[in-house]
């Protein structure tokens, strides 16, 4: 009976994983193009191996997967994603979630916040390629306040458009909308939208001078 009962609980779980598997959304993802970051070549061993690593992740056509920070899940979330390449890069005590990224760049990072949701702000004058980015309000959690996504901002193209990297379940690129671990348009949120662009750092232990 013991034997019975256990083969059963075998077989829910892998019809559970199974089924999970066949109804995630499938990934439409774009690798870094790292040939039209301008300036690439003058950037910092350590930032190209960070955009490096990035660029691999977003090689293997993950999809967005909330809750999951391992490429062998076949997808990730932002924060998930954040999380795996930092760890992946030795840089230590990295935050698993997005909220908690935010506090940490904040307590050990040079964090700059962003009132008016505008390229054109001096407010992001200091913005560096390879700093983090942060929002809040990108999905109703019941708390438009509440820290809910985060990227890596990359630099901008050789025609001057800033491009980022993370996981999302439908930012575009080149007005294609992905869905997953890839390269990302950096837009700023419409006046309408619960949405706000919060601020950016550098990356403690790695990017921080």
């Amino acid at each position: 009976m013991i034997k019975k009962i256990s083969i059963f609980i075998l077989s829910c779980f892998l019809f559970k994983s199974l089924y999970a598997e066949n109804n995630m959304p499938s990934a439409i993802t774009t690798p870094i193009p790292i040939n039209q970051i301008k300036d690439y070549d003058n950037y910092s061993a350590p930032l190209k191996n960070l955009i490096h690593e990035a660029w691999l992740l977003s090689t293997q056509h993950l999809t967005y997967e909330f809750g999951s920070a391992n490429p062998n899940n076949k997808g990730m979330d932002c924060s998930g994603t954040i999380y795996y390449l930092l760890n992946k890069l030795n840089v230590p005590h990295v935050p698993r979630d997005s909220k908690g990224l935010y506090e940490w760049v904040k307590n050990f990072g040079h964090f700059y916040p962003v009132k008016i949701q505008n390229f054109a702000s001096p407010e992001f004058n200091a913005l560096r390629p390879g700093d983090l980015l942060f929002w809040s309000g990108t999905y109703n959690n019941g708390n438009v306040q509440a820290i809910s996504h985060v990227m890596l901002y990359l630099g901008k193209t050789l025609d001057g458009k800033p491009l980022m990297f993370g996981s999302s379940d439908g930012r575009s690129y080149c007005g294609k909308k992905m869905w997953g671990v890839s390269v990302f348009d950096f837009q700023l949120p419409h006046g309408n939208s619960n949405a706000k662009f919060l601020g950016y750092s550098c990356i403690p232990s790695l990017t921080c001078k």
